[in-house]
């Protein structure tokens, strides 16, 4: 019976189905509901890696022991696991191995946007690119059986509106797969000079097959032709052109972004008088068109950022403003991101705020400490990168007081090696490690600082204060961020310390189960108007006409306002004294 299904679940319906054993990855929006989901089934095992790195290295010893394995990231995390992406391309595989890689064009959750496609052109490995959830669980299959036809890993590329949006998928039994034997094989799996040498004509002579492979295969179809003008396209851009454009034009539907296939392109292309190629982000398929002498309109005529819409596709194709589905219904209002109410992070930062220190930030719920009223972040680049450039300003000369600030799971991500660093080459870097015992920015999962598996289960816990010390530094504290007299001076402390500082700043997230509430907070009529208790940015706290004010369903009773009124006007609810 079909069923309505998240393009996630349906990676992950795909991949069980298709009878993965092995699925590693490290969580990270838009991707990570597929580990979450593939966790479900005791078929198959799944974990949380430290970062994306492992996940794909992982996943990649599965494949070589002989049974289909996956790993999972959003694009960025592409980045981080590039090493072994690019070298497993030469060393081919042994099971099946999947690399979904989810982009964020419009960069909802991101740092920067990001198209995957051009590491499948630079590593030489194919990628195909599914549209809604029935092709996603579909893609996942036929992936796994690209990836042992053709002895290659795979890219399953995806976007935020395809992993996050529903549609119905039909779900079939798993097909149990024999694990393949596993013969050593020097020359295949060692990439020293040598071998790499004679890998590389191999990729060569994969590639001409994947090519070939990309002009029959069902991945690719040509639809509704005959019409004037012709449109290539795929993934979501597909579901846009066709809301859009309708049956007014022909479409060769790409699945698979990579290879192209000459003759298919050149087929299409002489079909029609006027070709379009609609794609998010880069012209990727759109400059291959051109290197093959055809003309074509893409982005001459859309823009390089940003996600298209149907009525952009309308606009650009037909040259006219063509009334979509929905045009009636109004938009969402605006709701730019906040910390939650109650949250220990927000502590953090009011005290960093009125320090007015250099802080180097990091990714997590904690980069909103950028945000106004808290402003409290000078930059943020990418996972692990503040303790660095923390460390780097320092040997620049950098005469202001600098704290760097990262999360617990971020520090075990790329954190430490950014700590060992510093320690080895005699920085005065005062290190900020959030501990709220959870990954919460992507909707709290475990991580090896916690304790837990991805599947709840108890497991070793990695003790912060320890590895801390083990890496040599001497100056290891840990403090509650909501006693902001204490976290204070230790942070005038430390930063006077001609050495590594590390402050654990450790609190659990107040959106943790079993975390108890305190009572409420009112703001009597003594209240004068002054602003004060709106500089800590809780949204609990409202201002109208001239007075402020509290939204006792907002508020958790952390009292982190209780101390920012000099005018005590702030007090318990009485039935919660």
């Amino acid at each position: 019976m079909k069923q309505l299904m998240l393009g996630n679940d349906a990676v992950a319906r795909g991949a069980y189905e298709a009878g993965v054993k092995v699925v590693s990855a490290y969580p990270g929006t838009p991707s990570t509901e597929i580990t979450e989901c593939i966790a479900r089934y005791d078929e198959v095992y799944a974990e949380w890696a430290p970062n994306e790195k492992v996940a794909m290295e992982t996943a990649i010893g599965a494949s070589l022991a002989g049974v289909r394995s996956m790993c999972a990231m959003k694009h960025v995390g592409v980045n981080v696991a590039a090493d072994p992406l690019l070298t497993v391309a030469y060393t081919g595989v042994n099971g099946g191995l999947v690399i979904c890689a989810a982009d964020d064009p419009g960069m909802h959750s991101s740092q920067n946007e990001q198209d995957t496609r051009h590491y499948a052109r630079l590593a030489k490995i194919p990628v195909i690119e599914p549209s809604d959830s029935g092709e996603c669980r579909d893609f996942m299959k036929e992936a796994f059986e690209i990836s042992e036809t053709f002895d290659t890993p795979v890219i399953l590329r995806l976007s935020t509106r395809v992993s996050h949006s529903q549609s119905l998928v039909e779900p079939m039994e798993r097909v149990e797969k024999e694990t393949k034997a596993y013969e050593k094989d020097i020359p295949k799996f060692v990439m020293m000079p040598a071998n790499a040498r004679g890998r590389h004509v191999v990729v060569e002579e994969r590639y001409k097959k994947l090519q070939e492979f990309a002009a029959t295969t069902s991945l690719n179809r040509i639809e509704n032709p005959g019409k004037e003008i012709g449109v290539i396209t795929g993934g979501t851009s597909y579901v846009y052109a066709k809301e859009a454009l309708g049956d007014s034009v022909s479409y060769l539907k790409l699945g698979m972004m990579y290879p192209l296939s000459d003759t298919l392109l050149k087929e299409f292309a002489g079909s029609v008088k006027e070709l379009w190629c609609l794609e998010e982000l880069d012209p990727f398929v759109e400059d291959y068109i051109k290197s093959l002498g055809i003309t074509v309109h893409g982005k001459d005529k859309l823009s390089l950022i940003g996600e298209y819409t149907a009525e952009k596709i309308a606009a650009a194709v037909l040259s006219e403003t063509k009334e979509i589905a929905f045009k009636d219904v109004p938009a969402a209002p605006m709701r730019p991101p906040v910390l939650c109410p109650g949250c220990p992070h927000r502590a953090t930062f009011s005290v960093l705020s009125g320090l007015k220190y250099t802080v180097f930030g990091d990714i997590g719920c904690y980069t909103l400490g950028a945000a106004a009223p808290l402003a409290a972040i000078d930059s943020v680049v990418c996972m692990g990168a503040g303790i660095g450039m923390a460390h780097g300003a320092y040997k620049a000369g950098l005469d202001k007081k600098s704290v760097a600030v990262i999360g617990d799971s971020t520090f075990i991500h790329s954190g430490i090696t950014g700590l060992i660093n510093a320690v080895y080459n005699k920085s005065n870097t005062t290190i900020l490690i959030l501990d709220n015992g959870i990954t919460g920015m992507t909707g709290h999962q475990n991580n090896p600082a916690n304790g837990l598996t991805l599947k709840n289960e108890k497991t070793k816990q990695v003790d912060i204060v320890k590895l801390a010390e083990s890496i040599g530094c001497e100056r290891v504290f840990v403090v509650d961020p909501f006693n902001r007299a204490e976290l204070k001076e230790v942070l005038e402390r430390e930063t006077a310390v001609d050495d590594v500082s590390v402050i654990i700043a450790r609190r659990p997230c107040v959106l943790l189960p079993g975390i108890k509430q305190g009572p409420k907070v009112q703001i009597t009529d003594a209240c004068r108007g002054c602003k004060a208790c709106m500089r800590i940015g809780c949204p609990a706290i409202r201002f109208n006409e001239g007075k402020a004010s509290i939204d006792i369903n907002t508020c958790v009773g952390c009292g982190l306002c209780l101390d920012t009124c000099k005018f005590s006007a702030m007090e318990l609810l009485k039935e919660d004294k």
